[in-house]
């Protein structure tokens, strides 16, 4: 499956709009868009921060599901030549905290991640993190493709379609994410007039004084 190109596209309309408040400001340079990735730089009430702080200071997922959301994220987003992949960009951090921050997600998560253990342990007598490379694969194809997908699979289907969602929304909201797309945020235009066949068509020029007056941007600047 070519994984990055189709998540692109599913998670662009989300990073926008999650970028845009700090795209607002004038010294928006990419340095400062990888920077609000990181921490907060919209304004926040005490309760807002005593409440995050809360979230962050509890543990929901054990050791083991941890270890196997690293490899399923891994699995949607792998380490390529552009960029690394989703462990790297810190996506299962990033799933302990929506699932803490939006309840609603914590047993959709738990059960499916039980239910792809308990599917491995049927067919290779060992857990999703232990299974070959090839094993995890073969399993995560039968779940991927929901047209595909036999009746018995849909609960699989189900859980791997939120897997997805949530992995492109964590890589595609982090710093790696953000250079994976090729993102610069809103930048100042660099305009040198219009162009001299132009005002030569309409009879205009400009002055002397128009010209020492402006900005000229090379390739260079």
């Amino acid at each position: 499956m070519d994984r990055r190109e189709s998540l692109k596209a599913l998670a662009l309309s989300a990073l926008v709009s999650g970028v845009i408040v700090g795209g607002c400001k004038s010294n928006n340079s990419k340095d400062n868009i990888e920077e609000s990735l990181t921490k907060s730089t919209i304004d926040r009430t005490p309760e807002e921060e005593k409440a995050d702080a809360l979230l962050q200071s509890v543990k929901f997922f054990t050791v083991e599901e941890m270890a196997t959301i690293s490899v399923l994220c891994d699995i949607i987003i792998p380490r390529d030549e552009i960029s690394g992949n989703a462990s790297d960009a810190k996506v299962p951090d990033f799933i302990e905290f929506i699932v803490k921050d939006m309840p609603a997600h914590q047993t959709p998560v738990r059960g499916g991640l039980r239910w792809l253990d308990l599917e491995c342990i049927k067919r290779y007598q060992k857990s999703f993190t232990l299974c070959e490379p090839k094993q995890r694969l073969a399993l995560i194809d039968e779940i991927a493709y929901p047209d595909k997908a036999k009746p018995q699979m849909l609960r699989g289907v189900s859980f791997f379609n939120l897997m997805r969602n949530l992995t492109a929304s964590g890589f595609y909201t982090s710093q790696i994410g953000i250079k994976d797309l090729n993102y610069m945020g809103n930048v100042p235009n660099q305009w040198n007039g219009v162009p001299n066949e132009v005002l030569n068509q309409y009879g205009y020029a400009y002055t002397d004084k128009e010209l020492k007056e402006c900005i000229s941007y090379s390739a260079n600047t």
